[in-house]
């Protein structure tokens, strides 16, 4: 089946995201009730809200975007070039730049949106917070009234689980096992609010965020038995 996706129709992507804030005493009193009564059966024992708080950027309703990272096959022919663009910045600016991009160029029947547990992460946690921002969701993210066939979502994860439900597979182990080179030689994702808020190394970040949209490639390509992108097909920080 993965055979028969034509490459050029699929978007990759990867996003990174942090909390809404960079302590929780910055919240608002509400809003610090609400993460508490969000986390609390999540929490070790004893352990407080705000010492959990570095965890926040994983939730839409607590988190937000600050990268969006994208590839996209750009040649038919031989030999391949895989290009990179992101969107960088303030939340709402970069999410309306996101949804122009997928309104102009991915709002077809044929077109696919591809990531690393993008189902359960990067898919909704967008649409997520285009609402939050007020932005109607582009087709390719309005999942309503969809059969689970006719949702043209690829996730690397899910593919790798082969119906085992019960298995998480990071995409830096995925690519360990397929022999792809680690896109981690800088920071991960435990850093991405550290980097952000104290050293504001927001160009860093959109690196790291890139590399992992070309490993999300190389994994789907080596799940088609094709060869790895060199270096030399992959063309970064398109304007």
């Amino acid at each position: 089946m993965l055979h028969k996706i034509n490459l050029h129709n699929v978007l990759f992507l990867d996003i990174e995201t942090v909390p809404l804030q960079e302590n929780f005493s910055d919240l608002p009193e509400t809003e610090q009730y609400l993460f508490s009564d969000k986390t609390a059966y999540q929490r070790a024992e004893g352990q407080s809200a705000s010492s959990f708080y570095e965890r926040a950027g994983i939730w839409a309703e607590f988190g937000k975007i600050i990268c969006v990272s994208v590839g996209y096959f750009a040649s038919k022919y031989q030999p391949r070039q895989f290009r990179i663009k992101s969107f960088s910045g303030e939340e709402k600016e970069l999410l309306l730049d996101f949804k122009s991009l997928l309104d102009n160029y991915y709002s077809g029947s044929r077109h696919l949106l591809c990531a690393h547990n993008g189902k359960e992460f990067d898919f909704p946690y967008i649409a997520r917070r285009m609402l939050i921002h007020q932005i109607a969701l582009p087709k390719i993210l309005s999942l309503h009234g969809k059969k689970p066939w006719e949702i043209p979502h690829l996730d690397t994860m899910h593919l790798w689980r082969f119906g085992d439900f019960k298995q998480y597979t990071s995409l830096k182990l995925l690519a360990h096992v397929f022999g792809i080179p680690s896109p981690k030689d800088d920071i991960d994702g435990s850093q991405v609010a550290q980097v952000y808020y104290q050293e504001k190394d927001i160009e860093r970040i959109v690196r790291y965020c890139e590399k992992d949209v070309v490993t999300v490639a190389q994994v789907l390509l080596k799940m088609r038995q094709e060869p790895l992108l060199s270096p030399e097909e992959i063309e970064f920080n398109l304007q």
